[in-house]
């Protein structure tokens, strides 16, 4: 019986069990289409990545003895669709079956589910043998609960699979060690060197602009930083452990204008592609402490971000979708401003993290909810529009995981569901974290006049409009108590300006 199996550019999983010995019954199929680069407007780094990872895991399968159909973007046979490629490989080559792994896009998951109704053959799909927990354990986990709180099912989870326990109880006598993860960085401890790969794309650019695929952000094609296979991300694994990950508890909420990467360890890519299992990086990172006594609040803080969060993400995405991305629980409407395209804009803290994205295809964590989503969402923009923004320009954006932390934890359009307050602030947040409002503009101290710091008047404009909906958060009574208290004449004031802002956002 001849098999068809079709992998996925995010599915570059070589110790899959479809790949523990080659068969000459079954062939492999990998596919560079416009149809998975269209969806969204993509970052061209983040193209660049899929396509060259994609081309290498092919070169790995055909040196261990696989048959492979690869079809580039620029093949003059590719039709630029799964259906219509697979009809003419199985034809072709008097396949009988077409299997396929699981996909982690809800989409990608539509789509092939029908190919039983589109193909004259069976269609079967395996699991991707991937992730800690099934696609429903989340949702199973909650069952009748109105609200799901990452922590519980963190702790669930790091009993499941043994990560930093001792006797039945947590190691260090706490689970969490997020309130030691927040110090400011100023230059010290020094940035460690970046151990990236170096790659030239150059060839891969040519090919993706001949057939007039759109995106946007800088290539840097000829000095690429990416891993694009697993042995350079397994690199990047031992380095992260050995040079950064002692500094990356403290300062995993840092930004500096100096410094783009500071102690991150760059992984997410590899992660979201399959070159690396999570539990082999949990499990590296626990023996690391171990061996080499590293700090628990880093080792804790960088764990509970893949053994915890991603896990409880994916989950969250699976039991909403679809629909999930459509939410919009304060109504907001804005378009995003003209220079979410090009990084220019006078506000210090959003030109750094923007430009930065632009160039790198990448932004910590912090940037992307404490800057970049905070702005979007006390500027009212449209969740799904802030939604498709970072699909497109980060390169570790997949679907399953990007839109529930931009939908729910960036832009609290889900009304609560998955973050217990809208995560928003002042500039007091972004002084205290970063160097970014020393050389801004604008004043971070100032809510009024001219050279006010629009996250200022914004934030406080944010509760007032939407005080019927969070005056009765109990996470938010300081600030609602506060917004009650003030001057009506000062209120007056800070929502004229926070309106003139929000009309005229493309000025900012």
């Amino acid at each position: 019986m001849r098999k068809l199996r079709l992998i996925l550019g995010d599915q570059l999983n070589i110790n899959h069990s479809w790949f523990d010995y080659p068969d000459d019954d079954c062939i492999y199929v990998m596919m560079e289409i416009k149809q998975e680069t269209s969806y969204v407007l993509h970052h061209i780094q983040k193209i660049l990545a899929i396509f060259s990872a994609m081309r290498a895991f092919c070169a790995l399968l055909e040196k261990k003895k696989f048959q492979v159909f690869y079809i580039k973007i620029s093949d003059q046979e590719n039709q630029h669709n799964f259906l219509d490629n697979l009809r003419t490989i199985i034809h072709q080559n008097k396949i009988d079956v077409l299997e396929f792994q699981d996909p982690d896009e809800h989409r990608l998951d539509l789509l092939l589910g029908e190919l039983n109704h589109s193909l004259n053959i069976p269609v079967e799909s395996v699991s991707t043998e991937h992730f800690l927990t099934s696609r429903d354990e989340v949702g199973q986990f909650f069952l009748d609960k109105k609200q799901w709180r990452m922590e519980n099912f963190y702790r669930y989870i790091r009993i499941k699979y043994d990560v930093l326990m001792e006797g039945g109880s947590p190691i260090g006598g706490k689970w969490n060690y997020d309130a030691s993860n927040r110090k400011r960085w100023d230059g010290m401890p020094p940035e460690p060197e970046d151990f990236r790969p170096i790659h030239n794309h150059r060839k891969i650019l040519e090919e993706i602009n001949s057939v007039n695929i759109q995106h946007f952000g800088e290539a840097n094609a000829e000095n690429f930083r990416w891993p694009i296979d697993r042995q350079e991300s397994f690199a990047m694994l031992e380095q992260f452990i050995k040079n950064d990950l002692r500094h990356f508890g403290d300062y995993q909420d840092a930004m500096h204008s100096d410094s783009w990467r500071l102690f991150h360890s760059f992984l997410s890519f590899s992660l979201n592609t399959k070159m690396l299992a999570p539990l082999e990086v949990i499990k590296m990172v626990e023996d690391s402490y171990h061996k080499n006594s590293l700090p628990l609040n880093a080792v804790e803080g960088f764990i509970r971000q893949i053994l915890g969060w991603r896990e409880y993400i994916r989950g969250i995405y699976w039991a909403k979708m679809p629909g999930y991305n459509h939410l919009n629980y304060f109504n907001h409407n804005n378009d995003l401003p003209k220079w979410f395209w090009t990084g220019k804009t006078k506000m210090n803290c959003l030109a750094r993290s923007i430009t930065q994205s632009l160039t790198h295809s990448y932004a910590h964590h912090i940037q992307r909810l404490m800057v970049i989503g905070n702005f979007s969402l006390l500027a009212g923009v449209n969740p799904e529009k802030v939604h498709h923004w970072y699909l497109g320009i980060y390169i570790d954006a997949f679907e399953w995981v990007e839109l529930p932390n931009t939908i729910g934890m960036s832009q609290y359009a889900d009304g609560g569901f998955l973050a217990s307050k809208p995560y928003v602030s002042s500039a007091a947040y972004i002084n205290k974290m970063s160097n970014y409002c020393s050389s801004c503009s604008y004043n971070f101290k100032e809510r009024i006049g001219e050279n006010a710091c629009p996250f200022n008047s914004m934030y406080w404009n944010f509760f007032e409009r939407h005080k019927e909906k969070l005056s009765t958060n109990p996470r938010l009574g300081i600030v609602n108590s506060q917004l009650k208290k003030m001057n009506a004449t000062d209120k007056d004031a800070i929502i004229k300006q926070a309106k003139n802002y929000t009309n005229n956002l493309d000025k900012l």
